[in-house]
């Protein structure tokens, strides 16, 4: 497996965000965890990246145990975040923010560069524009061009859908797998949970800070207590 959370455990003070959360994501997959609001999506990806500290257990990336380690080193490693509410630069450029997620791989900035053109021709075409006069969709997509400039071996995605318009949403999740197709394995943090988990190989189910369910995301789309609690009627596939 590439990476693995064994009984993961994080605090906010003296209240506990994680409560022993153990998940694994292979080489090649997309992994989405899915999970009402408060359940620790956002605080399992913000511990993988080195943002927030680990009170007890094990987050092992190809093998190196990365708990303790500054963010910056795990980018190197291969691991890189977009993360929720995009976190773009407004007064910078697209081609600045995007210079900034290359910082690490510097040497291959101009492959990496015509990747990410290829994948979201709209940042070329806004490529001198400010960041912070784009568009919601159009900044989604320079905050993970911004993530996929550092070649990740494993992206993290935290909402990637929140806020847009259906047409964007669908276009966003149809280039996650086309990222993904290209190499580039995928934990995928997703309110809309049907979506994430048709575009998914396997899911976790999240419930203040437990996991409570694990399945091959086709299982899940059929599960009924996962349909009532966060499907709704969406559930055509």
């Amino acid at each position: 497996m590439l990476l693995e959370l064994q009984d993961l455990r994080v605090h906010y003070g003296k209240v506990e965000a994680l409560k022993g959360i153990s998940l694994t994501v292979d080489d090649g997959e997309i992994v989405s965890l899915i999970g009402g609001n408060g359940a620790g999506k956002t605080t399992t990806l913000k511990t993988i990246s080195g943002v927030r500290q680990v009170s007890a257990g094990r987050i092992v990336f190809d093998g190196h145990d990365i708990v303790g380690m500054k963010p910056h080193k795990i980018v190197e490693l291969g691991l890189c975040q977009a993360p929720e509410g995009r976190g773009i630069f407004p007064g910078m450029t697209v081609m600045e923010n995007l210079d900034m997620g290359s910082y690490a791989r510097r040497e291959a900035r101009g492959e990496d560069l015509d990747r990410v053109f290829e994948l979201f021709p709209r940042l070329r075409e806004r490529r001198k524009q400010a960041g912070g006069t784009l568009s919601g969709g159009e900044q989604q997509m320079l905050a993970i061009g911004r993530a996929l400039m550092a070649r990740p071996r494993v992206l993290l995605l935290d909402e990637p859908s929140m806020g847009l318009a259906p047409m964007l949403v669908a276009q966003i999740f149809s280039i996650i797998k086309e990222i993904n197709q290209q190499g580039t394995t995928v934990l995928l943090v997703e309110q809309n949970a049907a979506q994430a988990l048709r575009l998914a190989h396997r899911a976790y189910v999240l419930e203040t800070g437990r996991v409570v369910k694990d399945a091959p995301a086709a299982e899940l789309l059929d599960d009924e207590s996962v349909k009532a609690a966060y499907l709704g009627g969406d559930v055509a596939r």
